[in-house]
């Protein structure tokens, strides 16, 4: 098994992210997130550790971007090439995506130092793209930046599709499509660019045209430094194909990069050629997209990312707003709920305890009491109204009853 790197000077004690993972050293940073190799301390796996500075995030407008790719890799986690996302974690002023390693790098970094590759080993990276894509779409997601810097390599040798910060999730269709232009222009279909609404797959489509002509040939077909001047040859499909691709890719390629959406050939067309299917190991696409899980109500391991300030991703859990208030407690777990319990039988409530709640009810109203221990000493306690709605004098009584056990409150929903 791959091991952490050792410090030269080994009294030098590892570093400890939340008590969970030791950190390694440094696999890649941007303007507002690095990612670091660790190790899990439960499990001794190895995996990667993106770390988001929450306030460089508010600052550059990037928070839709974060919401969007844990979402989406939430959705898309079981596909072999789907780079997975095992949890999200928060404090204060960082947001830690723990997610899958790929030790084999980006395959943009195999091509600068190899070059074009060849077919069959090209034709093994398409297939895997096109499974994942296929996959993707089927769940009703769109990358939307399909390039190869953003499809790593496990050890193994396995394309993962990594990055979905641009990607667009059915709830963001516009009768029936997409209107957001987004992505990297010489991998961009043309129909994004021109801002008309668009088909995601569809756009998706044209982007792995591109791929595969960079994987033969080493170079994108349509590069000028001048955006119209390229966007021109587009429209004219003016590039040329070297002689050592084979007829059969020539027109695969030729059909993907058609830029007219409406009769571009698609991901599902393209998996049922000949070409395609050519030393394909079927088992692989044997991946049916599951049904979007109804997202929870209750704390989960990727609703810790809104309990602090800064950024909320509070959307991604909760369907409709109820109200509710959240707050890092002075006492444990067990003295919120016997505070929870005092306050509401003073206050007239009914008064139960579940497994992991208090619930108090009233009438047709339902309020739980939750309290989470995150960390030694870490208490985080989220009340909120369940079922029907409380008027304004009994919640506010809740709250300032339970104000003597609160040592910070967090952004709540009012």
């Amino acid at each position: 098994m791959d091991s952490l790197p050792q410090p030269q000077n080994q009294s030098s004690p590892a570093k400890i992210l939340l008590g969970k993972y030791e950190l390694g050293r440094r696999l890649g940073s941007g303007s507002f997130a690095k990612v670091h190799l660790a190790r899990s301390i439960e499990t001794n796996e190895l995996v990667a550790i993106k770390i988001i500075d929450k306030k460089k995030t508010i600052d550059s407008n990037m928070e839709p971007r974060i919401i969007r790719e844990i979402d989406a890799m939430r959705r898309l986690r079981d596909h072999p090439n789907i780079l997975k996302i095992h949890e999200v974690m928060a404090t204060k002023s960082k947001i830690y995506i723990v997610m899958e390693l790929a030790s084999g790098g980006e395959l943009f970094s195999k091509l600068l130092r190899r070059g074009r590759l060849p077919e069959s080993t090209a034709r093994r990276y398409f297939q895997q793209l096109a499974s994942a894509l296929q996959f993707s779409h089927r769940d009703g997601v769109a990358h939307r930046d399909v390039k190869p810097q953003n499809l790593l390599l496990d050890r193994e040798g396995n394309l993962k599709v990594s990055d979905f910060g641009l990607s667009a999730l059915p709830e963001h269709l516009q009768n029936g499509l997409l209107h957001t232009a987004c992505g990297t222009p010489a991998y961009t279909a043309p129909e994004v660019i021109s801002r008309r609404g668009y088909d995601g797959a569809k756009a998706d489509a044209w982007s792995c045209g591109v791929i595969l002509f960079v994987l033969l040939v080493g170079e994108v077909p349509f590069d000028d430094s001048n955006i119209a001047s390229m966007y021109r040859k587009i429209q004219r499909r003016d590039y040329k194909f070297p002689s050592w691709i084979s007829k059969q890719a020539k027109s695969i390629i030729y059909q993907m990069l058609d830029p007219n959406p409406v009769t571009r050939m698609g991901i599902e067309t393209v998996m049922k050629t000949t070409w395609f299917k050519k030393s394909l190991d079927a088992s692989q696409f044997n991946f049916e997209s599951e049904p979007v899980l109804e997202k929870s109500s209750s704390i989960t391991a990727f609703d810790l990312i809104s309990l602090s300030s800064g950024l909320d991703l509070s959307g991604l859990f909760e369907s409709k707003k109820k109200r509710e208030r959240r707050f890092t407690a002075k006492v444990s777990a067990v003295e919120v709920e016997e505070k929870a319990k005092a306050v509401g039988e003073r206050l007239g409530y009914a008064v139960r305890k579940t497994k992991k709640e208090v619930v108090l009810g009233s009438g047709r109203t339902a309020i739980a009491v939750e309290a989470v221990e995150l960390a030694v000493g870490v208490v985080v306690v989220e009340v909120k109204v369940v079922d029907g709605e409380e008027g304004d004098s009994r919640w506010s009584d809740l709250i300032t009853e339970l104000q003597v056990i609160v040592l910070s409150w967090h952004n709540d929903v009012m």
